[in-house]
């Protein structure tokens, strides 16, 4: 194992708390509703930037995946919104073998989960290109799909879970690992040079190599992004395990919006942890027993966003809540 490898934890197994945060402080969208009416309310409060050729980053699954967000309110909200009628859900490969390894082997998984309704571009089909992490303390570049560039805007919408890796996934995760192209970006993040074991970064430097990737994306976009992330379905597996998954012990939330990615994946832990013990055990243990904190706190280092934020709740006359209020009554998850 590398040096590197070693590199002593820098807490991100602990939850901090609101009151020890510091800094500047940015705006989170938050309603109840689930529903493709829900998404387009938290949505229209975030996509004043969102222009010219549109991608949508998402998860579309693997096969009949039971969590994923439904394919029926994306294909409603991209009918709805003017600038989202000619967008494209964008995906890469995957790195390890399996039902999305391959172009070939993921656009029929694409058919399954129902994602026909919209153009679904494949960005690392004809290969890759890279974009500068500025400043990164384990890489220079990300190699990532070479369609990307062909976006002006990017769409970030996450289904927020946990992740047996990672603890959670969160916008930061749906694009520091599904905008790095299948074979040599997602390599780059999970692989020590040389190491014949392809997982063989872990804990709290993963978290910093996702984070790092993610940063590539945001750069290039600029203003030209923005993010939701839908609270429900949230088993402490990702999408990514597909029937596979543990079942979903976690009460469903609602949907959040925000402009800044650290801002939003930051609301959606608070929201978990204001929860009742028995209601956020599952996820918050994964979440601790990853590291998963160490996305946040790299994402605030890295001047990504604001781990402050005021949460607008868009059901309540757009009155600023405490995510307690944002979890009161929640009702237990029933498939």
């Amino acid at each position: 194992m590398s040096d590197k490898a070693k590199t002593p934890g820098t807490g991100g197994e602990r939850y901090v708390p609101y009151g020890e945060r510091t800094g500047g402080e940015s705006v989170v969208y938050f309603t109840r509703d689930l529903s493709a009416e829900g998404l387009k309310k938290v949505y229209e409060k975030v996509n004043s930037a969102i222009t010219g050729k549109v991608g949508v980053k998402l998860h579309t699954g693997e096969p009949h995946g039971p969590n994923i967000i439904p394919h029926a309110w994306v294909e409603e909200l991209l009918a709805a919104e003017p600038e989202l009628k000619d967008a494209a859900v964008v995906e890469t490969n995957t790195y390890y073998p399996g039902d999305r390894f391959t172009t070939e082997q993921h656009r029929k998984t694409l058919e399954i989960n129902g994602w026909t309704f919209c153009p679904v571009d494949i960005m690392d089909e004809e290969g890759t290109t890279t974009l500068p992490i500025k400043g990164g303390k384990w890489m220079e570049e990300m190699s990532v799909g070479s369609h990307m560039t062909d976006y002006d805007s990017l769409l970030v919408l996450t289904h927020f879970k946990g992740h047996m890796m990672g603890g959670f996934v969160g916008s930061n995760k749906n694009i520091g690992i599904g905008c790095a192209d299948g074979r040599i970006g997602k390599m780059w993040i999970h692989t020590l040079e040389g190491s014949d074991d392809m997982w063989s970064i872990a804990q709290e430097e993963l978290m910093e190599r996702i984070t790092e990737s993610t940063k590539a994306t945001v750069d290039h976009f600029g203003e030209n992004i923005t993010f939701v992330n839908v609270m429900r379905n949230m088993s402490v597996s990702c999408d990514c395990e597909g029937v596979a998954a543990q079942p979903v012990v976690t009460p469903n939330v609602g949907i959040l919006a925000s402009t800044d990615i650290l801002a939003l994946d930051q609301a959606c832990i608070d929201l978990i942890y204001a929860m009742k013990e028995e209601e956020r055990h599952d996820l918050v243990e994964r979440i601790e027993t990853r590291h998963g904190h160490r996305q946040l706190s790299y994402m605030k280092e890295m001047g990504m966003g604001n781990d402050k934020y005021a949460l607008i709740d868009l059901d309540n006359d757009e009155v600023r809540i405490q995510p307690e209020k944002a979890v009161e009554n929640l009702k237990p998850f029933t498939p």
